[in-house]
């Protein structure tokens, strides 16, 4: 049985970029002093969830994807032996920004990124302003833990960006997230568990907690947290986060469910892509 630790963080904004970078070095260190070999943060993790207005300010948020914040977490990553996933807004040139999670290895390596490839546009969630739609494809990173991709919150709603990272090989899949009660919340319930069963990996959801309205006032939203941890069967591993307040999640994954779920269940093998006549025209 090839067990590991896996580590999600949930938290709100604190009110400044500092404190929020050492609050999540702070789970990164509480997760490893809890044995996690992994540890994932929630969407764009170091500021507020500013899609909330439309405000050039907020550029100022976006760094290279080596540039010191992932400078500094690889570095955490090398000295806590720990493969770390880091949701940042990265600036790739002046004016071009996009949504990504940069993966890290446990030696510190910096692996590789994944784009934010789905972008909301709507109330409160105006991302087509911050950002361009991600264009590296989907991919897998061979980790210190095992087969690792991402997929970023909206993300989520679109199966097939899913269905490429299990056909790139992956085995667990973090999927971090800024959601917000409405129309979301029974999906939030449903699709990470549809993710891990059609797919048969594990799928990890950090997800935001708390009212940010020390930035955004009577604009603010709540995000609910229940950040959760989802096995290739689709079992929630251990119990959810909470849905008010900040939360460190620690659970193990037997890495043999993989191999298990994909032999019970041969969806690979009955794939009929010469079928799929639409999925992919625009």
């Amino acid at each position: 049985m090839t067990v590991i630790k896996a580590a999600i963080s949930q938290t709100t904004w604190t009110g400044d970029k500092e404190s929020m970078l050492d609050r999540h070095e702070q789970f990164a260190r509480e997760a490893g002093e809890q044995g996690a070999q992994v540890m994932c943060f929630q969407e764009l993790f170091y500021g507020p969830y500013f899609g909330i207005t439309q405000d050039q300010k907020y550029y100022r948020y976006a760094e290279a994807a080596d540039g010191p914040i992932v400078q500094r977490f690889a570095a955490l990553a090398k000295e806590l032996g720990q493969v770390m996933v880091l949701p940042i807004y990265e600036e790739d040139q002046t004016g071009v920004y996009y949504n990504t999670t940069v993966v890290v290895d446990a030696d510190g390596t910096i692996l590789g990124k994944y784009r934010k490839h789905h972008l909301p546009h709507l109330d409160r969630f105006w991302e087509k302003f911050y950002f361009r739609p991600g264009n590296l494809g989907y991919p897998v990173f061979d980790t210190a833990v095992g087969k690792v991709g991402t997929y970023i919150c909206y993300d989520r709603h679109f199966p097939e960006g899913w269905r490429e990272l299990g056909l790139a090989g992956a085995h667990i899949v973090f999927n971090p997230n800024a959601t917000k009660p409405g129309l979301s919340n029974r999906l939030w319930e449903v699709e990470g568990p549809c993710a891990a069963v059609a797919n048969g990996y594990f799928v990890l959801q950090p997800n935001r907690v708390g009212r940010e309205d020390n930035e955004y006032g009577e604009l603010a939203v709540d995000f609910y947290g229940t950040s959760q941890v989802i096995d290739p069967r689709g079992n929630f591993v251990g119990e959810r986060g909470s849905a008010e307040k900040e939360e460190l999640l620690v659970r193990d994954l037997d890495l043999d469910l993989v191999q298990q779920m994909r032999d019970d269940w041969q969806f690979y093998r009955d794939r009929r892509p010469d079928s799929y006549t639409q999925i992919a025209k625009p």
